[in-house]
């Protein structure tokens, strides 16, 4: 049995990629999302197991210690994990599998999958990130400044990637991560003079 391919997506927080992937899914059944482990406490509808493995700091540190995990990170102050045997079991049955990891957690990956397919998601604008991050609501203006810091940081590590998908329309985004996933081939990513014009603040070299 052939081994499946392994996916990276990454995207700052806000630019649409959790929307994206479900929508994908639906129409790509076959394709895994690997759940993560988190120490953050389930948001409202979310389910253990299903979204995330919810778990203790001590229950994570020690999987850390055990070296379980094919890549770990702290975001705001919550840690995060992707299981190795979890991802080896999937890829192992011809399965393709999504992680849906930050960059740091994308360099990582990458260190034992070095095929591995890196896709960023990147928002029309910085403006409308942060427009969409004050439409959901969740967020008081303090954490929304430090979800913004945060987002401008992971932006600025695109280079790093493979592929990239533009999220200004939500339709034809969902088709671009379904040709990716499906005939990589056949898609074009779209050009650095176009991701510099949408991201003018960044840097191009991450640090």
């Amino acid at each position: 049995m052939s081994q499946g391919t392994l996916y990276i997506v990454s995207a700052p927080s806000g630019a649409g990629k959790t929307s994206l992937l479900k929508a994908v899914r639906q129409r790509l059944p076959e394709l895994k999302v690997a759940v993560s482990h988190t120490t953050r406490a389930a948001r409202p509808g979310e389910i253990d197991g299903e979204h995330y493995h919810f778990v203790s700091k001590e229950e994570f540190a020690k999987m850390v210690e055990e070296n379980l995990f094919l890549e770990h990170a702290d975001v705001f102050g919550n840690f995060y994990g992707t299981s190795k045997l979890a991802v080896d079991e999937l890829l192992s049955t011809g399965l393709n599998v999504v992680l849906e990891i930050d960059w740091q957690g994308a360099r990582q990956v990458r260190e034992h999958y070095p095929a591995a397919v890196s896709i960023f998601i990147i928002p029309p604008s910085v403006d409308e990130l942060e427009n969409r991050l004050r439409e959901r609501g969740q967020d008081a203006d303090g954490i929304i400044a430090r979800r913004m810091a945060e987002a401008k940081a992971e932006l600025s590590h695109y280079p790093e990637y493979q592929y990239y998908i533009i999220n200004d329309d939500f339709d034809r985004a969902i088709q671009d991560l379904t040709t990716l996933f499906t005939s990589i081939e056949n898609y074009v990513s779209p050009g650095q003079d176009l991701l510099r014009k949408i991201l003018p603040d960044l840097e191009d070299t991450p640090s």
